[in-house]
């Protein structure tokens, strides 16, 4: 993977819908990996979201070339988008010790991967975060998703939380009493950081 010929810069109003399209196919292709959130059920929620975004400065898209272009001085210089990134400072009402930012939705549209699009939006995104403030970042991978866990890893992130889910309609899944009362309680944590 080599430096990035994408550019990098705050979305623009032009932007929403290239990015309300490209969260749903983010939506769509996690649903491979178990999450359960709905893509195209999402739409008009994450427009609003992408557009709030836009007002705040807490989107970033990548702009490249396409592959096999030339560089040139002409045109306009605009593209369609070919990622994107949110990001804000965490908002909360638990005191902390360290101001903390949040990384979510990166996401690079499939044939532009392994360009180094991610990385720079991701960059960007830390760049930014900082410059507010924050002194760490956070963000989520789904567990079975190993493709994004490892290109997270690669850029310096480790585990700091594990969520986990029990499905309620899967009796099989149940422990047994005597088993169910050796955990009770045991590690929870009251006050979810997650928050």
């Amino acid at each position: 993977m080599g430096e990035s010929d994408a550019r990098v810069e705050p979305a623009t109003a032009d932007d929403v819908d290239a990015v309300t399209d490209m969260w749903v196919s983010l939506a769509a292709g996690q649903r491979e990996h178990g999450a359960t959130l709905r893509a195209e059920a999402n739409r008009a929620t994450v427009r609003e979201w992408v557009a709030q975004s836009v007002v705040t400065g807490e989107l970033f898209v990548a702009r490249a070339p396409p592959p096999g272009a030339e560089t040139e001085g002409g045109g306009d210089g605009t593209s369609d988008p070919v990622g994107f990134v949110g990001f804000s400072l965490e908002r909360g009402d638990y005191e902390r010790d360290a101001v903390r930012g949040t990384v979510s939705n990166l996401y690079v549209v499939p044939e532009r991967r392994g360009e180094g699009i991610g990385a720079a939006l991701l960059d960007a995104a830390e760049r930014e975060l900082a410059e507010a403030g924050a002194e760490h970042v956070a963000l989520e991978a789904l567990a079975d998703n190993d493709r994004a866990r490892a290109f997270y890893a690669a850029r310096g992130y480790d585990l700091h939380r594990v969520e986990l889910t029990k499905s309620l309609g899967d009796a099989e899944a149940e422990l047994p009493d005597s088993e169910a009362e050796s955990h009770d309680g045991e590690g929870a944590d009251p006050t979810d950081e997650s928050g």
